[in-house]
Order: C-alpha cells, then sequence, then structure tokens
C-alpha cells in the first residue's frame, strides 16, 4: 500500500513536471527492487486514470470555451492528438517492452534537457488562438516522440510550443490541453485489454494510487501554471541531468 501510495504520487507529479513519468515508474520499482502489482501495466492504468482526472478538473473552463466558442482551437488539439495517437496505436508494445532500458531512458533524459534549453532561449510572443496548423504538427509530433521513455510528454510538447514562438505559459497550457485526449485515449484502449484478460487485481490497491496520482497531479498542474509565469524550464533540466547521473551510477555499481 505504501509503495501505491508513493508511485501515485510519483506519477501525479511527474506527469506534468518536464521531467518523464514513465521514467520514474520504470526507475522507482528497479532502484528500489519493487514487484507484483504495483508493477504491471494495470497499476500504470490506474494511475494515469488519476492525472486524467486531475485535468479534467482543472481546465473543465477552457473544455467548455472550446467546445462552445473556440472550436477552431478545438480543432487544432484535435489534430496535434493525431501523431501521438498514430504512435501510440503502432508502437506501444514496443514501448512497453523494447524501451524501457535505463541505460535509453538517461540518455533521453539528457537528450530533452538540451532542447528544452534550447528553446527557452526562444523568443515568445504568441498565445494559442495565433497557432496554426503546421505549429500543432510540431506539436503533436513532439508528443508522438514522448513515447520514449525518459522524453517527458510535458517537457517536449512545452519546448515545441516555445520553438514555434508560444509563451511560456501559454506553451503550457496547450501541452495540457493536449495531454487530456491522448491520456484519456491511453486509458481506455489499455483498459479494455485488462476487462479482456478477466484478472483479479487488488481494487483497494489501484485505488490508493489512483487517488493518490489525482491529487498530487492537480497540485503539479497548478504549481506548473505558476511557476511558468516567472520562470524558465531550466530548474527541470538540471533535474534531469541529475538524475540521468544517478542512473548511470546505478548501472555502474549493479554491473
Amino acid at each position: 500500500m505504501l509503495q501505491a501510495i508513493i508511485l501515485g504520487i510519483v506519477q501525479g507529479l511527474t506527469e506534468f513536471l518536464p521531467v518523464s513519468s514513465t521514467a520514474h515508474l520504470i526507475l522507482f520499482p528497479w532502484f528500489f527492487n519493487w514487484s507484483g502489482e504495483v508493477d504491471t501495466l494495470a497499476f500504470d492504468v490506474a494511475l494515469h486514470a488519476g492525472t486524467l482526472l486531475a485535468l479534467l478538473l482543472c481546465f473543465w473552463r477552457d473544455w467548455v470555451d472550446l467546445f462552445f466558442r473556440k472550436q477552431r482551437l478545438l480543432g487544432l488539439i484535435v489534430l496535434a492528438s493525431v501523431p501521438a495517437g498514430i504512435a501510440g496505436l503502432l508502437l506501444n508494445d514496443l514501448a512497453e517492452h523494447s524501451l524501457r532500458s535505463p541505460v535509453l531512458i538517461s540518455i533521453m533524459l539528457i537528450i530533452g534537457g538540451i532542447i528544452m534549453l534550447v528553446a527557452e532561449k526562444i523568443y515568445k510572443y504568441r498565445d494559442m488562438e495565433k497557432l496554426s496548423v503546421k505549429d500543432v504538427i510540431f506539436i503533436g509530433v513532439a508528443q508522438a516522440v514522448a513515447i520514449i521513455p525518459g522524453v517527458s510528454r510535458s517537457g517536449f510538447t512545452i519546448a515545441a510550443g516555445l520553438f514555434r514562438g508560444l509563451e511560456r505559459e501559454a506553451a503550457a497550457r496547450f501541452s495540457f490541453l493536449l495531454a487530456t485526449p491522448i491520456i484519456g485515449g491511453a486509458c481506455l484502449l489499455h483498459f479494455k485489454g485488462l476487462v479482456m484478460n478477466h484478472a483479479d487485481y487488488n481494487t483497494r490497491l489501484f485505488m490508493t494510487g489512483f487517488v493518490s496520482s489525482f491529487v498530487t497531479g492537480f497540485i503539479a498542474i497548478k504549481f506548473m501554471m505558476s511557476f511558468l509565469k516567472r520562470y524558465p524550464l531550466n530548474l527541470f533540466v538540471y533535474y534531469r541531468f541529475l538524475l540521468a547521473a544517478v542512473i548511470i551510477a546505478g548501472i555502474w555499481l549493479r554491473g
């Protein structure tokens, strides 16, 4: 139960901080030798469902506006979701079984951090209303690349928004709105497979992880939207570099 709470906190924080939630969910069981139901795809789905609920509660007003007043922007979000949807359908098994190496994660943490530092150098002047089709396709492809653990969906989509000239807060808001359909789709896709397996899971354990990820995810979203009004992504980049160093050291010690 304690492991479920910890992993829920990890998922809730790292889904929205640009440090890669997938990498952390892989690394925690790897570092501490955790196994059992907390180290399964089914438990990951429960954690992602918690962060999906946090997104919906934080941005429900935005979604009401999108459906009734800003249909053009809604269409752009749908278009930007297509690359990640295709990547998820075609490459999900590869990501789940072949791309979970700590070595790969450390490399992607470093590469992603460098890209985020470069993106911060771009002059920001636009809001979401000024996005074009080319802009959202660029951001959508960045989200698709984030299927690789260590990349960070939020980190890459925010950086992509910065590269297209979005103000930092606007880039974060678009990133979080874009996360809603992709996380929702992933939860539905995996939930369908879990139901068909008819496995007997510990419901109390899963609900604990769900609630933990929801609460911390809600806090993380509010924090990021406030933080990025005043500060760049550099703090998270330095954390990514530090985490990559810790992973490399862990690999060396275990070897």
